[in-house]
């Protein structure tokens, strides 16, 4: 339901999935495709780059690309709203509680104070409207945040002729850029158990990432 929401949102359908390939392909490249690790699964860069596109309709691929990180880089989120303020949410069409009096939650942070803490909120457009990014930790966003502030001066160097797009989509340099590192084994007696076992141990690992922070 959200996937057909969001086509029958956005101005332009091939020019969404022609950049949204695009997102998604930096998103991995740089580490940050993750919503078990608290960054961004496919639903949420899907919302980002829709609600791009239908704030620049005429625009082309390329175009959509530079101004999504532009778009981003300047986003009022959670670390930087003002006591009393909330982070300005990620909305493609406005938040309805539904017409048919299901009783299902829809994101309210003014009705449920847990959702004013929410660093960087992406709704989705349908009832029940939820915030595809709960997950999210500080130290999420601060990395989410530096790659959005890297992938604009990539997308200002190849505007200005002085790179390539290719330059945006290399790997990121983890191994070489931190020193000390948590690296986590999951072992198990079978093939099935294992399977089991590792989408429980994944599901934990944002709360132990809160947990570190803190």
């Amino acid at each position: 339901r959200v996937a057909s929401a969001i086509l029958a949102l956005v101005p332009n359908v091939n020019n969404f999935r022609t950049t949204l390939r695009c997102i998604k392909l930096w998103a991995k490249k740089r580490g940050i495709y993750s919503n078990a690790l608290g960054f961004l699964g496919g639903v949420a860069w899907a919302l980002l780059t829709a609600r791009v596109c239908q704030l620049y309709p005429n625009a082309c691929p390329a175009t959509l690309l530079a101004r999504f990180f532009r778009v981003y880089c300047h986003w009022k989120t959670g670390d930087v709203a003002k006591e009393g303020s909330f982070p300005v949410p990620v909305l493609l069409c406005p938040i309805t509680e539904g017409t048919l009096n299901l009783g299902l939650k829809v994101w309210n942070p003014k009705k449920f104070p847990r959702e004013r803490y929410d660093l960087f909120p992406v709704i989705t457009p349908c009832y029940p409207c939820m915030n595809s990014t709960f997950n999210m930790a500080y130290s999420n966003l601060a990395i989410l945040k530096t790659e959005f502030a890297r992938g604009l001066k990539v997308a200002t160097e190849v505007e200005d002729g002085e790179a390539q797009w290719d330059k945006l989509f290399e790997p990121h340099d983890f191994f070489c850029r931190y020193k000390n590192f948590v690296a986590v084994d999951v072992v198990a007696v079978s093939e099935d158990e294992h399977r089991r076992w590792e989408g429980t141990v994944e599901s934990k690992l944002r709360h132990f990432i809160k947990k570190v922070e803190i």
